[in-house]
């Protein structure tokens, strides 16, 4: 058996490219279109796999888009996406510098959660051992849900 991928659904297809893509670093992969289905399947693999997901070797993350009109409630039911990270600190600067809240700060120098457009929960995780205790992030709060 061989993980393949994770699914979420969109509402959105700019917004939430913009939030993987352009927010995250992550980069589409492929995209399918089914005119019968009334759908589109947008393929992204992280910025570190994206060599092993061109030979289909890596998970992907599957962005799915029905063209009519759904309501997606919650979004935490979900679980989370959880994404390895160089720089923990570094990492949740860059998100909030473009505008994205960052619902649980690194207080322990390893883990913080945003959220997306859609309200999925992603977790961001310190590679290796967690990184020394730095402000502001150590002193922050929780902000909404994650």
């Amino acid at each position: 058996m061989r993980y393949l991928h994770t699914m979420v659904r969109i509402t959105d297809v700019d917004e939430s490219l913009n939030f993987y893509c352009g927010v995250l670093g992550m980069r589409e992969m492929r995209r399918v279109d089914s005119e019968a289905g009334r759908f589109t399947l947008i393929f992204l693999a992280a910025p570190d796999d994206r060599r092993r997901a061109a030979d289909e070797k890596a998970p992907l993350l599957e962005l799915t888009h029905n063209w009519d009109p759904e309501e997606y409630a919650g979004g935490r039911n979900f679980g989370h996406l959880a994404f390895e990270v160089d720089d923990i600190y570094a990492t949740c600067q860059l998100i909030a510098d473009r505008g994205v809240v960052i619902n649980r700060p690194p207080r322990d120098g390893r883990m913080a959660f945003v959220r997306s457009p859609n309200g999925i929960s992603v977790e961001l995780l310190q590679k290796g051992d967690a990184l020394e205790l730095r402000e502001p992030w150590a002193s922050m709060g929780n902000i909404g849900i994650w």
